[in-house]
């Protein structure tokens, strides 16, 4: 920091909201400020003129609002989030998020989504707006609130709820807004800032919707949808549809203007049996039952209309709601029992799943366990876990009276297997798979066809293909799905390979899984390559060996699409043939369970049963299920490799579960071997210093052995290591060094020998690598010293010093000195010295006369010493000076 840099600000208690703010965010932040104490506002920032005038003029000053820039992340202690608990929607804040022991607080009144944050307090109201929830807590605890807070608190519940118009508004609304009268709210004030003018462009566009405006009959519902086009962006098109909604009596209005290369839709519903938002949802969208929106980028507008009346159709229906189906009383269970108390519950009333509350003292729904993970838990000698540990945390839930739509999309769309029904908090009953699956085959015409055909689920990626793939590489490809098609099996490139063709990665590591004989169909493929098999019947597995038209060995890995079961925690996994998508769910994490089809006329066709696609977006690294961790522990290091690698963030369900392992001590289980893997491939990474900082941060590198815990000077060491790997990569030249060596050198820097010892034997070093490394290190030990001793020209010695120790030796040394003077030296070695030859040879010794015999070495070494250090330079200079020399020894 320079000396004119402001402070960074602490913030233990920090407060935002969701960014694009509205109105009702911006109140709700204000209005928490009441419930905590010193704590700091951070405003995330708004599109909307009015909104964006009014804070920089007002709120700024009044409120005393921080640039999320200014804050010290470090500090925060507990994130206070209102108006939203969408991890994406808060990036502002993110770096918060990695503090140890966050607690966060959560005031929302939108509908619950997968993106939700955890929360150590989530207090949720379908009322009108977030603004409301806060101002009656404020009430109830009996705070004081001047007229200017009295009065942003009621422009954010007249915003959110129309001027108490919308349909979504409730009493509570009625009874925060009556409150803040009492408190000095300023009506006219509000009026000011929620009347607006409409500009010119603004009412030529109002004029082209009403003129565009039909109404259509769906499902007995009247759906009123207009439609224009503009070259430019157009704010508060939201407000258009509001007007036109008022001017024209709508019940349901769904507004869509094109502007540049995306499609606007604006919705609001004002009946009960249209859940704008929901629609607006698969839409890619979002919003209220009765106010939503979405943006849909590179589509025809006649293309996003056509999706908008399947939608329509296959959401609307009003004559079956959830509580005609669900099963009620529900058997429920707290998730403080054990799983395996759970399992018996479950197998006793033959449940697939149970919901489970909180406690007794707070009975609201905070998960649901599913039979097969008590099962699996139990069988890894987990069945006195809290089920809390192991149970879905992330799930939605219905009221009696919502139609089936959503549940259908929940439990078909999202795989959620069970689905609470509340009113308020309390569990009225359950609707489960087998419920909708009844309703289903009782009544198939109900069935919205975009639930079994998700376009964002499945895609075809032919075109990256084509354009991201050496030609050899797509040809192969091609070769794959025709020889499916001829054996009539399924085939399918899977894993990083998809996941980096999705990045923007390079990666040519193909991996091929077969919805059959695998290694049979690699044997065909093999012999149409002209290359070989080698087969790994255990595993059901093949790689194929082969050359390529350039003349280069390649390899193609094929295996039978399998299920793997793992015996006991930490175990290496037994195999049974399934589908592919039980061989994609046994992968490790969301972004790597992706597939391509290549055969039966779908060639191209992207596969993505469990949300990478979004996870992807997101940035998120999610395990596919809560076991995973405890059937692989390793998993833990390759989420840590792959959450620095793309720049990913790991899910908070996600560290939980990481924790829990770690809690379990499983890395303790693990062969040596396998963990050292884990730690060879983070050595190969680009960066793998943030990694193993990860893994200290998380406490991994303790479990693997006490001695590699990072203290300051083993961190500083490892960042020098990094900077000096990356400085040599930049030379262009050989040998290439081994980073492990390396970095294991610099992660057992501060360890004693004896604890250096352990560390190997629990790696499972061979005996040679472990009598090597010991050996380097010591000898890096002792020369290390002798460097700073040596006079900057004196290359000679320097060469002796360096030239018998291996590479990874001498860059550790460069990266562990901590004088420039050494590493300049260190640095001239490696760029320049241990390159240097002679221009002359024995041949050359025996032509001067020489007879051939022990001195030629000898005199060649002197000669080149004398090089080293610039006293001679010339061929002839070095045959005259080997001359010398030998004719001295006659």
């Amino acid at each position: 920091m320079n000396s004119t840099s402001k402070p960074l600000i602490p913030a233990p208690v920090l407060i935002t909201g969701h960014a694009n703010a509205d109105f009702d965010c911006l109140a709700a932040i204000v209005a928490a400020s009441k419930l905590y104490e010193d704590s700091v506002l951070v405003f995330p920032g708004s599109q909307e003129a009015n909104l964006r005038n009014f804070f920089i003029e007002s709120a700024t000053y009044l409120f005393n609002f921080k640039d999320a820039k200014e804050i010290d992340f470090s500090t925060v202690k507990t994130l206070v989030v209102v108006d939203t608990r969408q991890h994406s929607r808060i990036t502002h804040v993110l770096p918060a998020l990695e503090n140890a022991g966050l607690e966060i607080h959560l005031y929302d009144h939108h509908p619950d989504s997968e993106d939700d944050l955890p929360a150590t307090l989530s207090i949720v109201k379908p009322w009108g707006s977030t603004t409301t929830i806060i101002t009656l807590m404020i009430k109830e605890k009996g705070l004081s609130i001047t007229p200017e807070e009295a009065t942003l608190l009621g422009l954010g519940i007249y915003e959110d709820t129309g001027s108490f118009s919308f349909n979504s508004t409730t009493e509570q609304d009625f009874k925060a807004g009556g409150w803040l009268r009492s408190k000095g709210m300023d009506i006219n004030t509000i009026s000011e800032l929620t009347t607006r003018e409409l500009t010119v462009e603004q009412i030529s566009i109002l004029n082209s919707l009403l003129e565009s405006a039909t109404t259509h009959d769906i499902n007995g519902i009247p759906v009123v949808i207009a439609e224009t086009s503009t070259s430019n962006y157009v704010r508060d098109f939201a407000l258009l549809a509001h007007k036109m909604i008022e001017m024209q009596e709508i019940k349901v209005l769904f507004a869509l203007c094109r502007m540049n290369d995306r499609v606007q839709v604006v919705a609001r519903s004002k009946i009960h049996s249209v859940n704008v938002g929901q629609i607006c949802h698969s839409m890619g969208g979002g919003g209220h039952y009765f106010a939503a929106s979405a943006s849909i980028k590179s589509k025809p507008l006649s293309e996003v209309k056509d999706e908008l009346f399947g939608l329509l159709y296959s959401s609307i229906h009003h004559e079956k709601t959830v509580r005609e189906h669900m099963t009620a009383p529900a058997i429920y269970e707290y998730e403080t029992i054990s799983m395996r108390n759970a399992e018996s519950i479950m197998n006793r009333f033959g449940l697939k799943a149970i919901p489970l509350l909180e406690s007794t003292s707070n009975p609201i729904v905070s998960g649901y366990l599913e039979y097969q993970t008590a099962v699996r838990a139990c069988s890894h000698g987990l069945g006195n876990a809290p089920a809390s540990t192991y149970m879905n945390r992330k799930f939605q839930t219905v009221k009696p009276d919502d139609d089936l739509y959503p549940v259908m999309e929940i439990i078909v769309g999202k795989r959620q297997r069970l689905v609470p029904v509340v009113i308020d908090t309390r569990l009225m009953g359950v609707i489960t798979r087998t419920d909708l699956i009844n309703t289903l085959v009782e009544e198939p015409s109900r069935v919205p066809d975009k639930l079994f055909t998700d376009k964002t689920k499945e895609r075809n990626v032919l075109p990256l293909l084509k354009e991201r793939l050496p030609k050899h590489h797509f040809e192969l490809l091609t070769m794959a799905g025709e020889l499916g098609n001829l054996l009539n099996v399924s085939v399918y490139v899977v894993g990083g390979f998809v996941r980096d063709l999705l990045l923007g990665r390079k990666n040519l590591d193909l991996d091929l899984v077969v919805e059959g004989d695998g290694i049979s169909f690699a044997k065909k493929l093999a012999s149409k390559l002209g290359g070989r098999v080698r087969q790994h019947t255990k595993f059901k597995t093949a790689i194929i060996i082969y050359t390529n038209a350039a003349g280069e060995e390649e390899r193609l890995d094929v295996a039978t699409a399998r299920l793997e079961y793992y015996e006991q925690p930490a175990s290496l996994p037994t195999v049974e043939l399934s589908s592919i998508k039980m061989d994609l769910y046994r992968r490790d994490f969301t972004i790597n369970a992706l597939a391509i089809q290549l055969s039966h006329d779908k060639f191209g066709k992207l596969i993505d049963f469990f949300g990478a696609q979004k996870d992807i977006r997101d940035k998120v690294i999610r395990v596919l299920h809560s076991l995973s961790f405890v059937e692989d522990p390793t998993r833990i290091l390759r989420a840590i490799r792959f959450e620095t690698r793309f720049d990913f963030t790991i899910g908070p369900q996600t560290t939980k579960l990481i924790k829990n392992a770690l809690q379990l001590k499983l890395i303790t289980k693990l062969s040596g071997s396998r963990v050292f893997h884990e730690l060879q491939s983070i050595f190969n990474e680009v960066s793998p210093y943030q990694s193993l900082n990860r893994l200290h941060e998380f406490a991994v590198l303790e479990a693997i052995h006490p001695a590699l815990k990072l203290t300051p000077p083993p961190k500083a060491v490892l960042k020098e290591i990094e900077k000096v790997v990356e400085w040599y990569r930049m030379l262009y030249t050989t040998p290439s060094p081994e980073p492990w060596i390396i970095y294991m050198l610099g992660l057992a820097s501060a360890a004693k020998t004896g604890a250096v010892e352990e560390i190997l034997e629990r790696l499972h070093f061979s005996p040679k690598q472990h009598s090597d490394f010991m050996t380097l290190r010591e000898t890096v030990n002792s020369v290390i010293h002798l460097i700073g001793q040596i006079r900057p020209d004196a290359y000679s010695q320097l060469y002796k010093l360096l030239v018998p120790i291996p590479l990874e030796g001498v860059l550790y040394m460069m990266a562990r000195t901590k004088s420039e003077t050494v590493k300049k030296q260190i640095s001239h070695f490696l760029a320049y010295l241990r390159n240097i030859t002679l221009d002359i040879t024995g041949a050359d010794l025996q032509l001067l006369g020489f007879p051939p015999g022990p001195a030629y070495g000898e005199v060649l070494q002197h000669t080149l010493f004398a090089k080293l250090d610039e006293r001679i330079k010339t061929r002839q200079e070095q045959l005259d000076f080997a001359y010398h020399m030998l004719k001295a020894r006659e």
